[in-house]
């Protein structure tokens, strides 16, 4: 549904309830009050089942639009976002702030995702609720209805009953003592007194002295994996040549500790070297940066969905690319919610693994890997990470070379780029679809130009870029020139078969055009020539028009 069937939609209420609000905020409205609202239709969104709640500037309470101001500029508008995340608790924030251009006036529409499960949202330390149109404090019985829904099942911390200590591998247990002791740097002296059972209890690997699956998956022995049946604990490596064909590969299974970094040494993470121009870049870099490679790998170990079977796959391609992918949704929604909070997930779908991955250094619970994952290949002047959270499974590219050394170059020297602008500039170079909101707030920054899909990177970015001539190649030439060169050809060879004209002017078109589209840009020039008076047709070919022109 677009943004003016939205706001139609909302209008059409008979009235406002608890998970919509209207405000005139002609001009100012009060940041505080703000997040009160942001608070309260939050947490109503969760208890009604919903999965977001709207708050509507530029409305009055008649449901009549009489147009706001408030924040007229879209960088200040963005920002509110961050200041609604600094203060709410699980450093929520809006999932989009749309904005309607009415007859009436502007209209914003600030959409609120529900409260998480089990986790009530607070602004400032305080609950807020809604009953019908009035806000105040969340009541305790809502409160604990929300924090209720948080018990849920926890695949990973469930006892393999009848599995012992024998069913796991002594190396691993090394290991695990010897990566827990950095993490512990204070318990050196206590550390060696405990025996294995004591240990693993402490490091949240079994529970009681009983052996867990989280366990198993981490510490066992490869026989025993069969305490995990259905769920399989296989990471499988595929080396595949640059026309996607196999070449090798290796299955890899518990414990998952040991062959986690077995997995990593499977990849050939060659040396790439960069062109020398100046001191700009080093001469010589891994493909990938180590931290990448296991943040990737650990995160797939540690959320997939181990109850919907499957596996864990890593598929290095020789062309430079490597990709990983598990079965399960994406917990947090969308990969920008992850990296605008730049803070702990509320929720783990492996809560029991997951606090013994901490443990054991494997991961942390700080909120900011895949935030560094962007940060590091954006330093290195890489194509960002590539996430694909289709088809219930977490799928994600990483690139390991420079695509266009000098737009990488010139692109990271612009001034005033975040990191979101980044990110939304790799989605054009890669042609990758943007939403409403996304394109708007590039043109508005003059950093892209086209028509949806077809965008491409506008004129001043390539000037940065030294992209000059891929931007004409994109945006293409006038209309006028196009009409000009049919009507010059047939001028001078009399007639013009339609297969001519487009050996004349395909390969003028813009290169952000597919084949088709290009097809439909030859046609449609014709017909213009033909309602103007200048071409006439003959057959199967064209000619000029006997009419004067």
């Amino acid at each position: 549904m677009n943004k003016q069937n939205i706001l139609q939609t909302l209008l059409a209420n008979s009235t406002e309830n608890e998970v919509i609000e209207f405000k005139e905020a002609k001009q100012n409205f009060d940041s505080n009050k703000l997040g009160k609202y942001f608070s309260a239709l939050s947490n109503e969104a969760n208890l009604k089942g919903l999965k977001h709640a709207w708050l509507l500037f530029g409305v009055n309470d008649n449901r009549k639009v009489v147009g706001t101001q408030f924040r007229p500029e879209a960088k200040s508008l963005q920002s509110l976002k961050k200041e609604i995340t600094d203060k709410t608790t699980n450093r929520l924030s809006f999932i989009d702030i749309h904005e309607v251009l009415h007859s009436d006036g502007r209209v914003l529409l600030f959409e609120i995702p529900a409260a998480p499960q089990g986790l009530p949202v607070a602004w400032n330390g305080h609950y807020y609720g809604r009953d019908g149109e009035s806000i105040g404090a969340l009541n305790i019985v809502e409160m604990e209805r929300i924090r209720n829904q948080n018990q849920v099942k926890d695949w990973s911390a469930d006892v393999c009953v009848g599995a012992s200590l024998a069913d796991l591998d002594s190396d691993a247990i090394q290991l695990a003592r010897s990566v827990y002791l950095k993490k512990h740097s204070k318990l050196v002296g206590e550390l060696e007194s405990w025996s294995d059972e004591t240990f693993l209890n402490k490091a949240k690997l079994t529970i009681h002295g009983q052996i867990t699956r989280a366990a198993i998956l981490l510490l066992g022995k490869p026989e025993s994996s069969h305490w995990l049946n259905p769920a399989s604990a296989t990471i499988t490596w595929l080396l595949k040549d640059r026309d996607g064909l196999e070449r090798d590969y290796e299955h890899f299974s518990c414990p998952l500790l040991i062959n986690a970094e077995q997995v990593y040494k499977k990849i050939r993470n060659l040396k790439y070297r960069y062109m020398d121009e100046g001191s700009l870049f080093p001469e010589e870099v891994d493909q990938y940066d180590p931290y990448i490679i296991r943040e990737a790998l650990n995160n797939a170990i540690a959320h997939q969905d181990y109850e919907a079977g499957g596996k864990i796959t890593v598929v290095e391609f020789e062309d430079g690319r490597l990709c990983f992918s598990n079965p399960g949704s994406f917990i947090p929604g969308t990969v920008e919610h992850v990296i605008h909070s730049d803070a702990p997930e509320p929720r783990y779908r492996n809560r029991f693994l997951t606090d013994a991955m901490v443990n054991l250094n494997m991961i942390d619970t700080i909120g900011s890997g895949i935030k560094k994952m962007f940060v590091i290949q954006k330093d290195r002047f890489f194509p960002l990470p590539e996430y694909d959270l289709s088809h219930e499974r977490v799928q994600v590219m990483i690139t390991g070379r420079v695509v266009d050394i000098k737009y990488a170059r010139k692109l990271a020297e612009m001034p005033d780029l975040s990191l979101d602008d980044i990110i939304l500039l790799d989605r054009v170079q890669k042609q990758k679809p943007l939403t409403a909101e996304q394109a708007r707030y590039l043109k508005r920054q003059g950093f892209i130009e086209g028509r949806k899909p077809n965008f491409y990177i506008s004129a001043r970015v390539a000037s940065y870029s030294e992209s000059q001539a891929d931007y004409i190649r994109n945006r293409g030439l006038d209309d006028q020139h196009y009409k000009q060169l049919i009507c010059e050809y047939i001028e001078k060879f009399g007639k013009a078969k339609r297969l001519d004209i487009n050996k004349l002017i395909l390969d003028k078109l813009p290169d952000v055009l597919d084949e088709r589209q290009k097809d439909n840009k030859v046609r449609n020039l014709l017909q213009a020539l033909k309602k103007e008076g200048l071409i006439e047709p003959e057959g199967k070919s064209w000619q000029m028009s006997k009419k004067d022109f």
